[in-house]
């Protein structure tokens, strides 16, 4: 097919980056997130109003009216002007009502009237209603939105748990609406019940009060003096600006037990709670102030000599009208409870193993899983207390009892999707119940198994009351029912446009499979409209890995319900197109290496079918960011040579800043959508030298424009990443004139170059200024990071394109450590005491070592100091070194303290040349 014979789709010529990018940071941001992440647990979720754009702008012409769109995907006024009030109300301190005027964007339900007009645009364009696919649904975002707008669907992941998310997700809620709420409601407090009937002994209350957590920390014997030390970072029980409580560890000499003292109120001059008795891995016993190594506490916990100490408990009571959250120290019956669930535990060990309600599936060695390995984990079972083992599996028992009268008496598909709901509720609770969880003193709750993506140990945790009534399992049940009835709100109401002779949502037309995407068997060839997919961020998240935390106990929920998806001991790992390391260790190449290989063949195959079942007319639109180069280079390999061309490229911000795993990371906060199409070229290729002016054209036009739609950071440079490698798609394969093949890294490096040359531009604001190569490698890392951590790798390839050594610049300039992959960027102190930066010294190889200087002489003698050093160095007379001061200050975020200093000595000590530096 010609492109003439190809219309253009409105997502390759214009797409709303900017109101998209406000409203993912409105739907990630509010307190009451969407309904599928409340439902269950999935990593790196898209939002649900870029998915709904990206399905839409894929498969609506070009010449759809851009106010139309935005209405129609929920963004109803102008959120870019919503913004700028909010933002200015910050700045001066002062309270501003929803500017917005409107809901949030994923909430809107279009009209019949627009739907109408929907469906007659679709029809112009395709001739009939276009077919959507997502082959990596994972939680099922890109999906559930194509649903909601009434588009036959298809929906396809490997992950068994992933599979089924989908089923609750969008399948259930479209075939039964909110009429399963009763249902889940009745059979779920038949499940409390029973259970609560069961633990109540072991869960003892002071009258008046409802315990709603446990707080422990892990316990090591100090070698030195034999005292049982509890390990935890800090002992904050509540810290927030009008409360303070902590508790306070004692011992003495005639007992090896510590006990503790709670402290309300707390006054930091009287004591710190933040001095914890462990940091980094190390701890330090309050007795006799011994140091105890790290390699002796996973020691301890892989012999199963780490013990556990409950030190708090979290209460309610009732004051006047109002419930009040509090803490108190455990008694004697508390204690007592928890020996008794130890021993009953032993005694129905064997039983709970007859009736396969045991997760002793082992813990496979991995790149995540191997921190709770390192600690003595080594089975999905011992993730578990004793006492949140007896919780858990006794909901596990009667939820089992339950569903057989579940089967008896319902539909069977009814019957199964009651149950599929029933089993994420326990999900819930496993999540927020296990060795992995810890207490949040600032938002006074617990903290759930996966506040981030991975497996981290936790020195102090917490243990929820799962029969505390209205909260543990009733809580959970209320999160999961809520988010059941959301999603059948989102779903229901496109019933009747688009398919007004059926009377109702055609559920026929969804199709949910559970395998590889590079095997879709099921769908035949040239039959697809649009695919649009998230696949995995090459080495972001190890889904199965942590999925398999969910697998053990869904094959025990769910195994015979869905007996084609748990039929397995854990979940595929094989075919998981992630690049994991992992799974190469041992062999003579490096395991990164062949992990990167792994990955771009297990994506290559997965677009080659993607490319067989696309029309010729069709759309295909990804997702994807990662910081790093390599990501980008091996996901792009991988889709040029499935056939593909990239046409259009969007950056929408996305990412929520308030993210656990997000934060301090100087990760991406933008998502890249590439559009691409079935490449129409007859694979004669193009020469590298010919098609570079327009890499470097194309990659100025790109910064130029993004910079004025506020995209900075490494965002900014991994916007150009999609324009760039649209050139070269469309000549692919490139090869220079000596044959050499080009590798999309390349047209990378050239996008990398031409930004940095901008950036340093922009960074002067117009002025001349020269920097030496150090300097402007300096510069440039806060800039494109905005953190003083990020990786090595990028940290070695921008060190290439300002023309210096990344290793001369650690072991001569002292200018970063290293600490695993990261590059630490080091303090002024830190140069000075391995001897790159000199108090006494008049004359400079580079500006930042003159400005680190500066520095470290305003912090040790004050301002006065710094002004005769500036002075007798003559800097204050160098324009490149003004120039190389006021970039730094420009390119270190505001909130960063090197930005204040900077910021501070400059009023302080060179009050003559701030309207040359123009900071303010």
């Amino acid at each position: 097919m010609t492109k003439e014979k190809r219309p253009a789709v409105l997502i390759e010529k214009w797409f709303p980056v900017q109101e998209l990018g406000i409203e993912c940071q409105r739907e990630n941001s509010s307190g009451n997130h969407p309904p599928p992440n409340r439902l269950h647990v999935w990593w790196a979720r898209r939002p649900l109003v870029v998915s709904s754009a990206a399905i839409l702008g894929s498969i609506l012409g070009c010449n759809t009216n851009p106010d139309w769109f935005k209405k129609f995907i929920g963004i109803l006024g102008d959120p870019i002007a919503a913004q700028k009030k909010i933002e200015e109300a910050k700045q001066t301190n002062t309270r501003v009502s929803n500017p917005f005027g409107y809901d949030r964007a994923f909430k809107y339900v279009p009209t019949d009237e627009q739907l109408e007009e929907f469906k007659a645009k679709l029809i112009e364009m395709w001739g009939e209603i276009p077919v959507v696919l997502d082959p990596m649904a994972g939680g099922g975002s890109i999906p559930l939105e194509a649903v909601k707008y009434g588009l036959p669907t298809y929906a396809n992941d490997l992950n068994p748990v992933a599979f089924v998310i989908e089923k609750a997700t969008f399948e259930y809620p479209a075939k039964y609406k909110d009429s399963l709420a009763d249902d889940i409601v009745r059979w779920s407090n038949e499940i409390y019940q029973r259970a609560k009937k069961e633990l109540e002994p072991y869960f003892p209350s002071q009258e008046g009060e409802q315990v709603f957590c446990y707080i422990w920390a892990r316990t090591v014997v100090c070698p030195e003096c034999g005292l049982q030390v509890p390990l935890s970072p800090n002992w904050w029980l509540q810290k927030k600006d009008n409360s303070k409580i902590a508790v306070k560890i004692h011992y003495t000499t005639q007992s090896n037990q510590c006990t503790f003292e709670l402290v309300e109120n707390v006054k930091m001059n009287e004591y710190d709670p933040d001095e914890g008795t462990v940091a980094r891995g190390v701890g330090k016993c309050p007795r006799c102030m011994g140091t105890i190594h790290g390699d002796y506490i996973k020691e301890m916990a892989q012999t199963g000599r780490m013990g556990q100490q409950l030190y708090a408990l979290g209460v309610q009571r009732l004051v006047g009208r109002r419930t009040k959250k509090s803490f108190r120290i455990p008694n004697e019956a508390d204690l007592a409870a928890v020996n008794n669930a130890s021993k009953i535990v032993e005694n129905k060990l064997p039983d709970w193993q007859i009736n396969n309600l045991f997760a002793d599936e082992l813990i496979p060695d991995g790149e995540k899983t191997k921190e709770p390995r390192r600690y003595g984990y080594d089975a999905w079972n011992k993730l578990f207390s004793p006492r949140q083992k007896l919780s858990n599996l006794t909901l596990l028992k009667h939820f089992n009892d339950i569903k057989q009268e579940i089967l008896d008496k319902e539909e069977p598909e009814r019957a199964k999707a009651i149950i599929t709901y029933l089993a994420f509720i326990l999900d819930k609770c496993f999540d927020y119940n296990s060795y992995l969880v810890r207490w949040d003193g600032t938002r006074n709750k617990i903290a759930n198994t996966f506040d981030r993506h991975d497996f981290s140990f936790k020195w102090s945790f917490g243990e929820m009351n799962l029969i505390s009534p209205g909260l543990g399992f009733q809580w959970a049940t209320e999160t999961v029912l809520d988010a059941y009835k959301g999603l059948a709100e989102i779903i229901h109401p496109t019933e009747t446009p688009l398919f007004k002779q059926a009377k109702r949502l055609n559920t026929e037309q969804i199709h949910i499979t559970q395998g590889s995407a590079a095997n879709l068997h099921h769908i035949p060839d040239n039959t697809i409209h649009a695919i649009v997919v998230d696949p995995p961020y090459y080495d972001n998240v190890m889904y199965a890995e942590l999925s398999d935390f969910f697998y053990v106990w869904m094959k025990r929920t769910l195994g015979d319900i869905y007996p084609e998806a748990f039929s397995d001991e854990l979940t595929n790992k094989d075919d998981e197109a992630v690049a994991n390391p992992a799974r190469f260790r041992g062999f003579d190449v490096s395991p990164a290496e062949l992990a990167r290989q792994d990955y771009q063949q297990k994506m290559q195959l997965c677009f080659q079918e993607m490319y067989r079942v696309l029309r010729p007319d069709g759309v295909l639109t990804i997702m994807f960011t990662h910081k790093k180069v390599d990501a980008w280079d091996t996901l792009a390999t991988a889709l040029i040579s499935a056939g593909f061309e990239i046409t259009a490229s969007w950056p929408v911000h996305t990412e929520s800043e308030h993210s656990l795993h997000q934060a301090r990371k100087n990760a991406a906060a933008s998502t890249i959508l590439l559009v691409c199409r079935k490449r129409e070229t007859d694979g004669s290729g193009g020469w590298w030298e010919d098609i570079l002016p327009e890499v470097r054209r194309t990659a100025l036009q790109k910064v130029q424009e993004f910079m004025a739609a506020d995209i900075t950071g490494v965002d900014l440079y991994l916007a150009t990443f999609g324009p760039v490698l649209g050139v070269l798609s469309r000549h692919w394969p490139v090869q220079d004139r000596s044959g050499e093949a080009i590798s999309p890294d390349k047209a990378l490096d050239e996008a990398r170059r031409v930004v940095t040359d901008y950036r340093v531009q922009s960074l002067l604001q117009g002025r001349r200024g020269r920097f030496d190569p150090v300097t402007r490698w300096y510069i440039l890392a806060w800039d494109i990071y905005q953190a003083p951590q990020f990786p090595f790798d990028e940290g070695h390839k921008l060190a290439l394109s300002v023309g210096v050594d990344i290793d001369a610049l650690r072991t001569q300039k002292q200018i970063y450590k290293k600490d695993g992959n990261f590059i630490v960027l080091t303090s002024p102190r830190e140069r000075s005491r391995r001897g790159q930066v000199d108090v006494n010294a008049q004359s400079f190889t580079s500006y930042i070592d003159a400005i680190h200087t500066a520095l470290l002489i305003y912090e040790e003698d004050g301002a006065a100091a710094v002004r005769r050093f500036v002075q007798q160095a003559n800097l204050l007379q160098s324009d490149d070194f003004l120039s190389a001061y006021a970039a730094l200050v420009r390119a270190i975020p505001a909130g960063q303290p090197e930005h204040l200093q900077l910021k501070d000595m400059a009023l302080a000590a060179m009050d003559e040349k701030l309207d040359q530096l123009s900071l303010w």
